[in-house]
């Protein structure tokens, strides 16, 4: 077992509500393939959460949701414009272009954000058939660095979007971080905003896998369901994950588990502000916190609570808090920190 530390909040396990939904969910027999009492429950509460016509689509993990998202949403000839640190640009493996067939063009972000005035020299050649289509724009909520888009962000991007006929897609793994920061519904920073594509997450707020993808517009997900078997994300025990989903949006499970790594973040803040060598490089709005540290400190901390680097160049650290970081975590991980400094 790798002990707790701050590398991510994938590595924290389960709350003890999602395994017991799972172990209640293993009563008996249930029609497979999503035509179940859980998944038909779990779409409910996803149309109380963004209303009466989303779209519902349950996968294995997020890669598949964002992928597919895109796919469902665009064709082999468009171009999806993202922040370059985006997880669909980094960290899944080419997936985009590889499943999808999409170009996938990357441009400089500001704190992780994706900015219009960014994206507008990347509208053109619409119409020009040597040109890839530009057909959407993605964004992550939250950002790759730990930041949050407002409303009037995700408005502003969901304008230019439509205003040259193309479509917004929001990666919403850690969706819940964001909405406890913005202390705000789903609803209210995402379809209201004009967002016409959720991949919505779960599993690093404590669920154990499965993502569900919402289309908030029709047009985009005619035929998902093909999409989804094509590709290998139609789980025949579909109520295991839908089980989950149930026990997540049970009395607020997402929200108490959201604001609770939000507040641990906040609380490494805190502690490290007295601290010379340590510099906070963004702004802590959910649950991860960014800095550079002296480059002789990287691998004695990272021995004792394992992090990851994000830009080796300047001895930037990403430390990331989950449901289950206690004070006293933070507390000994500050003690080692300050050990550190008073040896220079």
């Amino acid at each position: 077992m790798i002990k707790k530390g701050f590398a991510s909040d994938n590595n924290s396990g389960a709350q003890p509500q999602i395994l017991a939904a799972m172990i209640e969910a293993n009563q008996g027999h249930a029609t497979g393939y999503g035509d179940d009492e859980y998944t038909r429950r779990v779409t409910e509460l996803f149309k109380e959460h963004f209303g009466d016509d989303v779209d519902v689509n349950i996968v294995f993990n997020g890669t598949a949701s964002n992928v597919l998202g895109i796919m469902a949403a665009g064709r082999s000839y468009n171009s999806v414009i993202c922040t370059d640190t985006a997880h669909i640009n980094v960290d899944e493996c080419g997936a985009p272009e590889k499943v999808a067939g999409t170009k996938v063009i990357g441009v400089p972000h500001e704190n992780g954000k994706l900015l219009p005035e960014r994206v507008m020299p990347h509208l053109h050649g619409f119409g020009f058939e040597h040109h890839s289509q530009p057909g959407i724009l993605s964004i992550s909520q939250v950002t790759e660095l730990g930041t949050v888009y407002t409303p009037d962000e995700v408005r502003a991007l969901a304008d230019l979007a439509h205003s040259h006929g193309m479509m917004l897609h929001m990666d919403g793994a850690r969706i819940a971080n964001a909405a406890a920061s913005l202390n705000l519904p789903f609803r209210k920073f995402t379809r209201d905003c004009g967002v016409d594509v959720l991949s919505f997450g779960g599993t690093k707020n404590g669920m154990i896998m499965g993502e569900a993808l919402l289309f908030f517009r029709k047009e985009f997900s005619q035929g998902f369901k093909y999409l989804r078997k094509q590709h290998m994300q139609l789980f025949s025990k579909m109520r295991f994950v839908s089980a989950q989903f149930n026990a997540y949006f049970k009395d607020n499970l997402w929200l108490t588990s959201a604001m609770h790594s939000n507040k641990m973040a906040r609380l490494l803040e805190n502690k490290l502000e007295d601290i010379d060598q340590v510099q906070i490089t963004r702004p802590v709005e959910a649950n991860g916190v960014f800095a550079i540290i002296p480059e002789h400190w990287i691998a004695p901390l990272q021995n004792k609570y394992f992090f990851y680097m994000w830009d080796e160049a300047v001895n930037e650290v990403r430390w990331m808090c989950s449901f289950d970081t206690t004070v006293d975590d933070i507390e000994l991980f500050v003690a080692e920190i300050r050990k550190l400094a008073q040896n220079g």
